[in-house]
């Protein structure tokens, strides 16, 4: 997965390069603009993209190299997640329901980005409010797999995907409340972490929600991790920056093996060999392995919908009716049934959601890592709005993914292999709280180590 194009190399390459002074900011951002400009009419990546800023603000970094003063990032050309707040830009949250009132400030996330010097190219597109695995938004849209335009890129942060596997430079950044970096990212062939929750502020919290980069490489997702995460005020579940270090042992590591979440859509066959192939890889490397039942259960999964299906319900009832009629018809049928439900039935999902996180808590008592699928399925046809196609059934291909949400441990993606068609199979590495550039020191071992490699599908 190498090129010699600019708008390929990884940010340690970027960086490296800007310090030896044999390559400028202002040359890499040409080129991914020129990279932007020839794959984005059919992939619909970006929303609110400003060359001329990106321009700017690489012509400021070329000064600070020059002048002895760049941070950590600096001339790294990044993108941001369109529900990311930066400053000036309207945050429609992938509906044409929501009123379009510019952002007063920079998210901690994009702030952070910022004064390290990165080069904040475009936000990126997401699906309707978040809730969909997918790409389909009535503001945005339809974005596409770079791998197969006929199939999704995945969601919610489905244009962060998109960007990163055509090269829209190396950095991405996208929001996770169920999967919507890992699935994405799995479906991308991407390195796509979810890290401990309150590791990188979100700034506007709430239940199961994190911020997290999706990259071609584990060390370019470590450097992102690094930069953006820290206290801030502005988010009260915030935690102190990652202690570990970019390294693991494998000898000796216990890895619990889930092929089987038992719940939702049945694994495919090509994904169970490929994470299967994955786990023989730690083994190998000195790793005890050993196959484990599923975590959660249908009640659980089925109380978390319960539980979002009536958060959702509420805001978009709380809309005025010409802006209610605009939102997403699938999700409009997801909440209808939302009046159904008891208040009992509502406290009895979100103690679910506990009961979810209690049940990875026990496995991570006798595990270092749980090895699983990112999703059951490969992508899926770019136009549907959910796997199931059926709005009554949203949650059946999270399963692997929204346990760590709730129990708020940090999770990572890798390419494991390709579907004999050629899409992207994504591995999931799971890892007990804090211990985020462990879980992708891990991802780099079993990308490092993988037998076939493909070139990214950069036009």
């Amino acid at each position: 997965m190498n090129s010699s194009n600019l708008a390929d190399l990884t940010a340690t390459e970027l960086l490296a390069r800007y310090g030896d002074g044999s390559l400028s900011p202002v040359e890499v951002i040409e080129d991914v603009l020129n990279r932007i400009a020839a794959r984005e009419p059919e992939l619909n990546a970006l929303y609110a993209l400003d060359p001329e800023a990106a321009r700017e603000a690489a012509h400021d970094s070329e000064r600070r190299w020059r002048n002895g003063r760049a941070g950590a990032l600096d001339g790294v050309p990044v993108t941001v997640k369109e529900n990311i707040a930066t400053r000036g830009t309207p945050v429609p949250q992938g509906t044409a329901a929501t009123e379009l009132i510019p952002a007063t400030e920079d998210a901690p996330a994009a702030e952070r980005l910022r004064k390290a010097g990165a080069v904040i190219v475009s936000k990126t597109t997401m699906s309707e409010y978040g809730m969909l695995s997918s790409g389909v938004s009535t503001f945005h849209s339809l974005t596409r797999n770079p791998w197969d335009l006929s199939k999704t890129s995945g969601g919610s942060s489905a244009g962060a995907a998109a960007a990163a596997a055509a090269g829209y430079g190396p950095i991405h950044v996208g929001t996770d409340i169920g999967g919507s970096i890992r699935l994405p990212a799995g479906w991308c062939g991407l390195v796509g972490l979810k890290p401990t929750h309150g590791r990188i502020p979100v700034g506007t919290p709430y239940a199961g929600r994190a911020i997290g980069p999706l990259t071609r490489t584990a060390a370019d997702a470590a450097l992102a991790l690094r930069v953006m995460s820290g206290y801030d005020p502005r988010d009260h579940t915030s935690i102190p920056p990652a202690s570990d270090e970019f390294t693991v042992d494998v000898a000796g590591l216990r890895v619990a093996l889930l092929l089987d979440a038992g719940v939702g859509l049945p694994v495919d066959p090509e994904v169970t060999a490929a994470v299967s192939a994955a786990a023989d890889v730690l083994e190998k490397g000195g790793a005890i392995v050993e196959p484990i039942a599923p975590i959660i259960t249908r009640e659980m999964l089925d109380g978390l919908d319960h539980f979002w299906r009536i958060r959702s319900a509420i805001d978009i009832a709380a809309l005025p009716e010409e802006r209610r009629a605009k939102v997403l018809p699938q999700i409009r049928s997801w909440v209808s049934t939302a009046s159904d439900l008891t208040a009992t039935d509502v406290f009895a999902g979100y103690s679910q959601m506990g009961a979810m996180a209690a049940a990875v808590g026990r496995v991570f008592a006798s595990y270092d890592v749980v090895l699983s699928p990112v999703a059951p399925i490969t992508a899926f046809r770019a136009e549907l709005a959910y796997p199931t196609d059926d709005p009554g059934k949203p949650f059946e291909h999270i399963a692997f993914t929204v346990p760590y949400n709730m129990s708020h441990h940090p999770a990572t993606t890798v390419n494991v292999g390709w579907s004999t068609s050629g899409l992207p199979i994504g591995a999931q590495l799971a890892v007990p709280h804090h211990q985020d550039l462990q879980a992708l020191a891990l991802a780099s071992y079993l990308d490092s180590r993988r037998t076939e490699q493909r070139d990214w599908p950069v036009g």
